[in-house]
């Protein structure tokens, strides 16, 4: 009967999937200090339409939509990779240091190299990166375990934070023009943006579903693994390896937004289960609707202020974790 239940589920979030993004889609393109209707939009998409629409959905909000989608997608298969990976449920790329890395790359170059702030999102991208190669390393001892990743994670974790802050308040006159990064979010995000994570967001989530049934493997145990002729630490590798390249693809554009990587992996294993085959690509749908989404309200709601969708986040997805931990469901 919860197998049948179970399978229900995965049909029903798989058949809305698609609705849920094209609602979120036209809601991100309509909303804001300008209403467009969806009669304008399908104008405007069309080839016609009114000039300021036109100018408006093409140049401001489809791509900005579009990183959304993109860095929606990458947060969450990243953060349901690494805690399959590693059998923990805080595993998440903000937790674990991976997003800290690209966070302190960008500190560095807005703050103590400004002339080479045009390279920002490259410097994230490959501060994240190498803080998850960092972290590897330091867990490494004749192999690799989840919980050595974690432990050296939440500690490099707290190394880079400090150095970040450190960087802050000797460079005080400078500080305003990180903050807004760090906060994460979509603000200001174009086509060049999105041409740059393009690449690295399709390559990544290309080779998502062929890591289901690795970390499906690896959820089981080590020992478990091996039994069944698995090459534990080279799979753990490749797994990690993809959720840096997915995480550091978002953080590199929409700098440190938190939750999104842990609470939709949450919500889909406790609707669907814990096989990767399903939660993988169902995390990775819904990660991108809810960061369109959260980004739009961001924008629109607190209108004439616009607020990082990575604030707004923060605030729902911390009392949903600490209600979901009162329940005792991130430790089943």
């Amino acid at each position: 009967m919860k197998i049948s239940v179970r399978n229900k589920r995965r049909s029903l979030l798989a058949i809305t999937a698609l609705p849920a993004i094209i609602a979120a889609v036209l809601y991100g393109l309509g909303s804001g200090s300008v209403f467009i209707s969806l009669p304008d939009i399908w104008a405007v998409l069309t080839g016609g339409g009114d000039e300021m629409h036109w100018t408006i959905i093409w140049n401001l909000r489809l791509p900005r939509v579009l990183v959304g989608l993109l860095v929606g997608a990458c947060l969450a298969a990243s953060g349901a990779l690494l805690q399959g990976v590693m059998r923990n449920p805080l595993a998440d790329p903000g937790i674990i240091g991976i997003s800290s890395g690209g966070g302190l790359a960008a500190t560095v170059a807005l703050v103590i190299l400004p002339q080479f702030s045009y390279l920002l999102p490259a410097f994230a991208f490959a501060g994240a990166l190498l803080s998850a190669i960092v972290i590897y390393s330091l867990a490494w001892d004749k192999g690799v375990s989840p919980v050595k990743i974690v432990l050296s994670g939440i500690a490099i974790n707290a190394l880079l934070g400090a150095v970040m802050n450190g960087i802050m308040v000797l460079n005080a006159d400078r500080v305003q023009s990180v903050i807004p990064w760090l906060a994460g979010g979509l603000s200001g995000r174009s086509w060049p943006h999105l041409t740059f994570m393009l690449p690295y967001a399709v390559l990544g989530l290309l080779l998502v579903p062929f890591a289901a049934k690795a970390v499906n493997m690896l959820a089981l145990g080590d020992n478990s693994a091996k039994s069944l002729g698995q090459h534990v630490e080279r799979q753990r590798f490749f797994i990690i390896a993809l959720a840096s390249l997915l995480a550091g693809a978002a953080v590199s554009v929409a700098g440190l937004v938190g939750f999104v990587g842990l609470l939709i992996p949450h919500a889909i294993r406790l609707l669907i289960g814990d096989d990767y085959r399903y939660l993988l690509p169902l995390s990775t749908v819904w990660g991108a609707w809810l960061m369109v989404v959260a980004d739009t309200v961001a924008r629109s709601w607190f209108d004439p202020l616009e607020l990082p969708a990575g604030i707004l986040l923060a605030c729902l997805g911390a009392p949903v974790f600490l209600i979901l931990l009162k329940k005792r469901k991130l430790t089943r």
